[in-house]
């Protein structure tokens, strides 16, 4: 009877270890892997979960009515404790070995930085459409009023506050997914999917909702098998996953881009991306590609906070351990924040660099490819960003605007900072422009044209460069029947917007030409304009009215 009441004591203790390890790897999903700390961690807890019942078994005693009690002191078996001193083991030692204090070259080692001329690679454009000037907190505001007007889907989804930088069709773009608002709005509509997305203009400061053809199916706001995460988990159970990014291709279809990591250094030291996984939300098949032969379309293998570590390690382990702790010599670092940059088919992060001596003043910045993790340093030494910023909001504290992280464009052979202005709602109301250099030498405008005509005649003024050398704005003539005009108040400045039949928006400060005020509906215009950054928006230059 002993022995049979032991038996059942030990059956009954391995079927509630595995019904607990089941449970936790479906609540926890850890990679199987040796290289990564979560897979260890998790094998602590699966010891725990066999050998703390198992490892009791000596501490029970049987009393006379066949009944087990505790008698004593619970005694921890020692084969038990060995197996749970290996994976600690293994954490505690594999973190040692795989630090920088034994491995500073190797971790700097882990990427190749190429120098370059900031000129030849960043060519002057009248009007930036390369650059994504509006963080994500200004196009979920976007995102969630195009939301808001659509009444079939607002009260079942919300907009997914991770919106990620691609480059659609030549041009920067933030993209979100809807998500589901909680598990019973998941529960009535998982048989329909997630229908669709917001796709955010950051240079036009508009959004628009997209619908799929297909919904999608996996998502991170699902429960149980359509969970995106499970899903993965169960089809690449030895990945180690670290960044998921949802993007559309050039023809709209949805697809989740998923990082997997390996440690360059030891066991789990400079975990860097190696493979991305290509995962179809609508029906769940995927492909898994190294980083190499990954497709041009995608744009986010690499995350942005990661790239900046990785240039940490370069900047500050080249000589050594004991040198980035103590003499410091030749250490640099990246600033805190990045932005973003479209250059041919891909995504680049941007950040500027510093001295770690001093982080009043930049160095130069590198930029590094979200795809391939390709890295360009470009010595332009300047402010750094944070005072850029400070000097574009000193420029019209009163009205308490807040910069965004700013990116650098050429300005006649200048390197300038250019970034938004928002107000305390998050939307943008200016462009500013911040010369490197000099950081006292700062314009803005309601729009990117006007920010830098503005810091042009900044620069002729500060005898930066030849006022004969302005460059003169390209002007274009058109005939037209005004459909309507209003006035609005942009930045303190009045501004006349004459809309055309055809659509097209001319604006004008009535500051700068009061006639404007004489234009009414129904008349015909001879209008002067030049471009601006806006597609459908012109600028006047000038006007006059077309008598019959």
């Amino acid at each position: 009877m002993k022995d049979t009441s032991k038996t059942l004591r030990i059956v009954g203790a391995v079927v509630i270890g595995t019904v607990l390890t089941a449970l936790a790897y479906y609540l926890m999903l850890p990679a199987i892997n040796i290289y990564n700390t979560g897979f260890w961690s998790f094998l602590i807890l699966v010891l725990c979960f066999y050998g703390l019942p198992l490892g009791v078994v000596s501490g029970f005693s049987r009393v006379g009515n066949g009944k087990a009690k505790v008698s004593g002191k619970i005694k921890l078996n020692k084969v038990f404790l060995i197996l749970l001193a290996i994976p600690v083991a293994v954490l505690i030692v594999g973190g040692v070995v795989s630090s920088t204090f034994f491995n500073a070259k190797k971790y700097a080692a882990v990427i190749d930085v190429q120098q370059a001329d900031f000129s030849e690679d960043m060519p002057e454009a009248d009007v930036v459409t390369n650059i994504s000037l509006m963080d994500t907190d200004s196009a979920s505001i976007l995102g969630n009023r195009e939301l808001g007007a659509l009444s079939d889907v607002v009260s079942q989804y919300n907009v997914s506050i991770d919106y990620n930088q691609i480059n659609y069709r030549g041009t920067p773009k933030k993209v979100a997914n809807l998500e589901y608002v909680d598990f019973f709005r998941w529960l009535n509509n998982s048989s329909n999917g997630v229908p669709g997305y917001v796709m955010v203009d950051p240079v036009g400061n508009d959004a628009d909702y997209v619908k799929f053809e297909k919904p999608m199916i996996y998502v991170d706001s699902a429960f149980f098998g359509e969970d995106l995460m499970r899903k993965l988990r169960f089809s690449y159970p030895t990945k180690i996953f670290s960044y998921v990014n949802f993007e559309v291709d050039d023809a709209g279809n949805p697809y989740y881009i998923v990082s997997c990591m390996k440690p360059r250094v030891g066991l789990f030291g400079a975990m860097d991306v190696s493979e991305v996984i290509i995962f179809n939300p609508c029906d769940g098949t995927s492909e898994i590609y190294s980083v190499e032969n990954s497709p041009s379309w995608i744009d986010n293998a690499y995350d942005g906070t990661l790239a900046c570590e990785k240039y940490d390690w370069y900047g500050t382990l080249s000589r050594g351990f004991w040198n980035s702790v103590i003499g410091k010599r030749d250490c640099k670092m990246t600033t805190q924040g990045y932005g973003y940059i479209v250059r041919g088919d891909d995504v680049w992060y941007y950040t500027g660099v510093t001295s770690v001596t001093s982080d009043e003043s930049n160095i130069g910045f590198i930029i590094s490819n979200a795809r391939t993790g390709e890295y360009k340093y470009y010595p332009v030494i300047g402010a750094e960003e944070y005072s850029a910023m400070g000097a574009a909001q000193g420029e019209v504290q009163e009205k308490g605007y807040v910069a965004s992280f700013p990116s650098l464009i050429n300005v006649e052979g200048e390197a300038t900072y250019i970034m938004v202005l928002k107000d305390e709602n998050g939307l943008v109301k200016l462009y500013a422009l911040v010369n490197v250099e000099n950081y006292s030498i700062v314009a803005t405008g309601d729009s990117q044209a006007t920010a830098k005509k503005a810091y042009l005649d900044e620069l002729a003024k500060r005898g930066v460069i030849d006022e004969e050398e302005l460059p003169t704005p390209e002007t274009k003539t058109a005939e037209i029947t005004v459909a309507a005009v209003r006035l609005a108040t942009v930045g303190g400045e009045t501004v006349v917007y004459i809309t055309a039949e055809d659509g097209t928006v001319y604006r004008g400060s009535l500051a700068a030409d009061e006639s404007l005020i004489l234009v009414t509906e129904g008349m015909t215009l001879t209008v002067e304009y030049s471009d601006t950054d806006h597609e459908r928006i012109c600028a006047i230059v000038g006007w006059s009215e077309k008598k019959e």
